[in-house]
């Protein structure tokens, strides 16, 4: 298959998630899925989804989702997998084949430039994969395209980070021992937090054809890294996320001086069950105009 070009709007995306970052995900995939695996079956259940369907799983990473999803449309419908990392979708090839699901598919594809043809998905799904997009309204645009009809699109994404300590403080572990930033960050770049301000995500989707918009606040606890021991969990944290971005290039010893600040600010959240925090979500619904 030929490699997707790292071009266009997104191309510093493309980049990033099939260097080493992409690699990364891949090698910490279960533990990845069994934290937010949960947050992504509440948005399932808020779909409502039907035997016979077809359904589109944006930035479906390794498949997991993907994976879940078919089992719930069953043998009479499928699912398409889309993601701009290529380590990841060799994964999730590898899992469909591995459990033998034959209702789904995966190509790499930027869904904010991808060509889908003909209007043909009963619904857009996607757990934490549509906050990466250079120009979010015309990516959502171009999804509108393959859906039919009164389809529906369905997906979770963060809240501010001030209401996400998992990964708050990760980085403000990180900061103390890297150089002040230039900066503010920009609230909007692409990245986890783009879609935190509810506002301005119906804003997007209205400007994208989408009608009858809805977020749902999600604010649960969370358990990190799968119950995994404090040292672990903290070593998991340094590697996932917006402090996994800010060390991306750093050596051992900052690593390892990162990962000890991380251990000692979650150390409270430990306990028997392992590290405890708390998470908050949008659940956001919509539908195109039939």
């Amino acid at each position: 298959m030929k490699p997707l070009a790292t071009e266009g709007p997104n191309a510093q995306q493309i980049e990033f998630w099939n260097d080493q970052t992409g690699q990364r995900w891949v090698e910490m995939g279960d533990l990845i899925d069994a934290q937010i695996s949960p947050l992504g079956e509440l948005a399932m259940n808020r779909a409502e989804i039907a035997a016979g369907e077809r359904i589109l799983d944006i930035g479906c990473g390794c498949g997991q989702t993907s994976l879940e999803l078919a089992s719930r449309v069953g043998s009479s419908g499928s699912v398409l997998g889309l993601d701009i990392s290529d380590p990841m979708l060799g994964r999730a090839r590898e899992r469909a084949g591995q459990q033998g699901v034959k209702n789904a598919d995966f190509i790499q594809a930027d869904a904010q430039t991808h060509s889908f043809g003909s209007p043909e998905f009963d619904l857009l799904f996607s757990r934490f994969g549509v906050m990466f997009f250079a120009d979010p309204a015309a990516a959502f645009t171009n999804l509108l395209s393959a859906l039919r009809p009164g389809g529906r699109l369905t997906f979770v994404a963060w809240q501010e980070v001030k209401a996400n300590p998992w990964m708050l403080l990760p980085v403000s572990a990180a900061m103390k021992h890297l150089p002040p930033p230039d900066g503010p960050p920009d609230p909007l770049a692409p990245g986890p937090f783009a879609f935190a301000d509810g506002d301005r995500v119906i804003g997007i989707l209205d400007r994208a054809g989408f009608e009858n918009v809805t977020l749902e606040s999600s604010v649960k606890e969370m358990l990190i890294g799968d119950g995994r021991s404090l040292d672990d969990t903290s070593r998991f944290l340094t590697e996932l996320g917006p402090a996994g971005r800010m060390l991306k290039d750093s050596g051992p010893e900052l690593r390892t001086a990162v990962m000890d600040e991380i251990r000692r600010a979650i150390e409270p959240y430990s306990g028997e069950d392992g590290v405890q925090m708390g998470c908050a979500t949008w659940i956001v619904s919509a539908n195109r105009p039939i």
